[in-house]
């Protein structure tokens, strides 16, 4: 339940809440209401009060113990008990409803005007007859002392079906070249109809002519209202015998007295939007006028506003229960809404816990929070040097904090920094000055500052689809990849090096313009390392890509193991495991060896150091196998002729 307060008047909202989908089995639905406070909260006036897709037009019976509803997708009729608080049935049609009438007093008589020119009646066990109207029909009434039913649409007759005799009788013509809508006054008959010229059109069934003809667009289109069509008639109403209510698709609703050409008073909707559904209070002196955005509640006498429902989805249809304050709309939704207004009338019998529902919201109201006070917190209290006024009447103890004057709290704010209101002077200065004294060179630059390399390969990525991929900078979903400095992309991490030789890849190719730098030097390559090399670049079998890829994945190898041996080498009591130092013939490498103390060689030929117990120490070195000069030797000739006999086969691929 969702409660509002407009113009100190509160209005719930039945429908509002959380609903749980029909194809869910009872014991799901029982676990997410045990999880979900909304939905243990929520109030389900009617079961099952929806549409599959949306909601046209809405009736409530005339005994009062049913409610009919029609929508779409697919074309249906549904039927509520309102003793059970349920779905009594539900049919489906062949087409779209736009207007029905229930004949009976409950709902075992239906007519249902379709948008195919088809009107089709229905009894309690289904569809009985079906007929067509020679032209498309826009509304239906049903005048119960003669048993006709008339209807009216896009031409200038008035159609009317006797339901006794089961045949048509001779049209109404009119003067106007289409009608919207029509109406009947139930206290002497009175056939009314709203044509697209702005005229309502009154006719006698009795004589069977015309009796009157109200220009009603002459009072809502003058230089007051500023229109700059004609508006037409799209909703009438009678209230009593002698009081009509006509709405227009301008915004404007008049009221009349059917014995003078003058309307009573003109109330305008200020948005310009056609008046859908016009309907009003039986016990109380109040209108409801409906259009797509807003239902207007207003006094019929002076015209002022009690109070307005509004909804972010359109309403198509008005159903208001007599001698209450509910009502109920039809949405361009699956829901449909259902409102209860306290002040407009009591709950009906049928769901008379409402009231009781909303004493209870009404003496569970919170406390008001006042302009004149400020809340601050003790931290805040001491920093402005009131904490001494702990347990005096100025300041009054609230949760977590107290209440203050909001007087002695600006002096006591400007007297603590008094230096605050000059620093902002002097920022919003500088920001103008910025803003109005902008840079000469204007670089526009749209990458984020977080991951820019990542932003710039998306956007100049040659996909085709360019549009999803600048759109996913826009995503919120990926936002705080591009904005969170935690997110930030470590190119200098071990993972990037190995798991991203691609993309290292990709950065050196867009560095070709640039000038070459020189190659880095790696100490401690050994011959392996050269002839493994040397062998991918004479083997003819891979492509270039993979020859290149596997270069960068071993430097990648090589530069990460050489970090290690670097950060083991300056750690203390640690056990060593190093590589053989190098047997190239670089004048630095072997610099760098005789330099070091005899304890450091030999850690590095891979001694390893034993403490025994009681003081005595041991110190034990193993050496490591060395290689050949032999087997060196052989590998080295085994690669040179393996060299000479290889058929290379990069030439026939096209360099880059």
């Amino acid at each position: 339940m969702q409660v509002s307060d407009i113009d100190n008047v509160k209005i719930y909202n039945l429908s509002a809440g959380k609903s749980l989908p029909d194809w869910l089995t009872e014991r799901k639905k029982r676990a997410l209401l045990k999880k979900n406070v909304d939905l243990r909260r929520r109030i389900e006036l009617i079961q099952e009060f929806d549409m599959p897709g949306v909601s046209t037009s809405i009736r409530a019976s005339k005994d009062g113990q049913y409610i009919m509803a029609t929508g779409i997708y697919k074309p249906r009729v549904k039927c509520y008990d309102v003793n059970n608080l349920s779905l009594k049935f539900e049919r489906c049609l062949d087409s779209e409803v736009v207007t029905f009438e229930i004949l009976s007093e409950d709902y075992t008589k239906i007519v249902f005007l379709q948008c195919d020119r088809y009107v089709e009646f229905h009894v309690g066990h289904g569809r009985h007859y079906r007929l067509r109207v020679p032209h498309f029909g826009r509304d239906m009434t049903y005048h119960k002392p003669s048993c006709d039913l008339v209807v009216v649409g896009a031409s200038s007759q008035v159609y009317r079906l006797n339901l006794e005799l089961g045949q048509f009788l001779a049209p109404y013509v009119t003067k106007a070249t289409e009608i919207n809508c029509c109406s009947v006054n139930e206290e002497h008959g009175l056939l009314v109809f709203g044509t697209e010229g702005g005229h309502v059109e009154a006719w006698d069934p009795r004589t069977k002519s015309r009796q009157g003809i109200l220009d009603c667009a002459l009072h809502c289109s003058d230089a007051d209202y500023r229109n700059s069509t004609i508006p037409s008639i799209t909703a009438l109403k009678f209230n009593g015998a002698l009081q009509m209510g006509v709405g227009t698709s301008s915004g404007h609703v008049l009221l009349y007295d059917i014995r003078s050409s003058k309307p009573l008073l003109v109330k305008d909707h200020m948005n310009e939007i056609p008046i859908k559904q016009v309907e009003f209070h039986k016990q109380m002196n109040y209108v409801y006028s409906m259009d797509a955005n807003v239902v207007k509640i207003w006094d019929k006498n002076t015209g002022k506003q009690y109070t307005n429902i509004e909804s972010s989805v359109d309403f198509n249809d008005l159903c208001i229960i007599p001698n209450t304050g509910l009502c109920m709309m039809a949405m361009e939704d699956q829901k449909m809404q259902i409102y209860y207004v306290p002040s407009l009338g009591p709950a009906p019998k049928w769901c008379a816990f409402l009231d009781n529902l909303t004493e209870e919201m009404e003496s569970s109201a919170s406390q008001t929070v006042y302009d004149d006070y400020k809340f601050v917190t003790k931290q805040e209290l001491e920093s402005l040097g009131l904490d001494h006024l702990l347990g005096t009447n100025l300041l009054r103890a609230y949760m977590h904090g107290y209440f203050v004057d909001v007087r002695l709290y600006k002096r006591a704010k400007s007297i603590a920094d008094p230096f605050a209101f000059e620093e902002y002077k002097k920022r919003k200065i500088r920001e103008k000055i910025e803003q109005e004294r902008p840079s000469r060179l204007k670089v526009d630059d749209n990458l984020p500052k977080v991951n820019r390399d990542l932003a710039s390969r998306l956007l100049d990525d040659d996909r085709p689809k360019k549009k999803q991929t600048a759109n996913l900078l826009k995503d919120d979903r990926f936002k705080a990849m591009f904005e969170n400095p935690e997110f930030e992309v470590d190119k200098d991490a071990e993972e990037y090096r190995l798991l991203n030789p691609v993309l290292s890849r990709l950065g050196k190719s867009k560095a070709n313009n640039k000038p070459e730098a020189e190659p880095m030097q790696i100490e401690g390559d050994d011959e392996e390392g050269d002839s493994d090399q040397e062998f991918y670049d004479t083997s003819g079998d891979s492509s270039d890509e993979d020859r290149t890829w596997v270069k960068e994945v071993k430097k990648q190898h090589k530069i990460i193991r050489h970090k290690k041996q670097d950060i083991e080498e300056s750690g203390e009591d640690k056990m060593y495991e190093l590589s053989a130092p190098p047997k190239n013939g670089n004048i630095r490498n072997i610099m760098k060896v005789s330099n070091k103390s005899l304890g450091e060689r030999l850690g590095k030929e891979g001694a390893t150091i034993f403490s025994g117990i009681g003081g005595n120490r041991e110190m034990k070195f193993v050496m490591r196998g060395k290689k050949t000069d032999n087997n060196q030797k052989n590998m080295k000739k085994h690669y040179e002729e393996r060299k000479r006999l290889v058929r290379r086969t990069g030439f026939l691929k096209k360099k880059r």
